[in-house]
């Protein structure tokens, strides 16, 4: 066994990966850009930006609107956002038990603002849990597929990147994961998760798909390494 493939920091997504928010954003997410004048369902948001921050949704879709949104649009879906999470966000099933399994260090690395991660992990009860360790896609030039967040996160971690595993539940995260050059679980066990988003996962990069959080510290215990990881 090399040092060099043991894991010494977890890397965890936020949403659908920590809290189960990912079926309710994109609801708000689709009834705010339709009543701004770009008729979408929450199916095809799950499908085009799941992953992806709200701020390069935005540009997407202004770009193929070839206009601007109001500074409005913004201020309703961050406000719709924080009533139906303050109303119906749980944490994933069984998450907080798994996280006080493992033993190496922990960060969050999230496509959210630092003050949408911060709120939700707040309202699941899992913040003192990562504070002050939470980094957001609004940190670094460009987010999710680029590595640039993960590669962020592990710096100011001081870990190197093969030695890291992340734990993510989307296509863009596995591969902006996959770019850092870090080993990747793959989680479906949100809500939001669908048929086939396993298979998904693994062609984009993920060495293990797991639906269960249990399952996670045994996968990267201390005395496994990177190559382990792969074949369970």
């Amino acid at each position: 066994m090399s040092p060099s493939s043991t894991c010494d920091l977890i890397i965890f997504d936020c949403d659908g990966v920590l809290v189960d928010s990912e079926a309710l954003a994109c609801v708000v997410h689709a009834d705010v850009l339709t009543q701004h004048g770009y008729a979408i369902s929450a199916e095809q948001v799950h499908d085009r930006f799941l992953g992806r921050s709200a701020r390069e949704a935005r540009l997407e879709v202004e770009t193929e609107l070839g206009r601007a949104f109001p500074d409005a649009y913004t201020a309703q879906l961050r406000a719709t956002i924080d009533r139906v999470f303050g109303e119906q966000l749980q944490p994933v099933p069984y998450i907080a038990d798994t996280l006080g399994r493992l033993s190496q260090r922990i960060c969050v690395a999230s496509s959210g603002t630092p003050t949408r991660i911060r709120s939700s992990l707040g309202t699941t009860g899992l913040l003192d849990r990562f504070d002050p360790h939470l980094f957001s896609a609004m940190q670094v030039e460009r987010g999710k597929p680029a590595p640039d967040l993960f590669l962020f996160a592990a710096a100011q971690m001081n870990t190197p990147p093969a030695r890291c595993v992340v734990v993510e539940d989307s296509v863009p995260g596995v591969t902006a994961a996959r770019a850092a050059t870090m080993t990747v679980i793959g989680f479906t066990g949100g809500s939001h998760c669908r048929p086939g988003d396993a298979d998904r996962l693994r062609a984009a990069g993920a060495a293990i798909v797991i639906d269960d959080m249990r399952t996670l510290p045994a996968l990267i215990a201390p005395s496994l390494n990177r190559d382990e990881i792969a074949v369970v």
